[in-house]
């Protein structure tokens, strides 16, 4: 059986490949600067997970969610720090974003089990 993590990794790398088949010089454009924006720079790349998090569970993007919660655990983001920035998020984007906050917590649940971090 097929873990959430690895079904939406599965599925994101599937349809990225097939977009990016395409050749449209606009979406590569995009994709390449999204990647190089969360690069090393004046902030670390911690920190742009952090904030790309935040902004993601403000827009209501549960793809984007799991990219950054996902990217924020390689990165080895401590738990406590992902809830602290859930936190902030679900107070800046208000009560409608709780669902999203509902399924960011299932998901980081499913990394830290993935990789053997929840007794349970």
């Amino acid at each position: 059986m097929i873990n959430k993590v690895e079904e939406f990794n599965s599925y994101r790398q599937q349809m990225n490949d097939r977009i990016l088949r395409e050749n449209n010089k606009v979406l590569k454009r995009i994709f390449n600067l999204d990647t190089n924006a969360f690069s090393e720079g004046a902030l670390d790349k911690r920190t742009k997970e952090l904030l790309g998090l935040v902004a993601s569970l403000v827009l209501r993007c549960d793809d984007c969610v799991k990219y950054h919660l996902e990217s924020s655990h390689k990165e080895d983001i401590s738990r406590e720090e992902v809830m602290e920035t859930l936190s902030i998020g679900t107070l800046i984007g208000g009560t409608i974003v709780i669902p999203h906050l509902r399924r960011a917590f299932e998901y980081w649940e499913a990394l830290e089990n993935a990789k053997g971090e929840v007794e349970g």
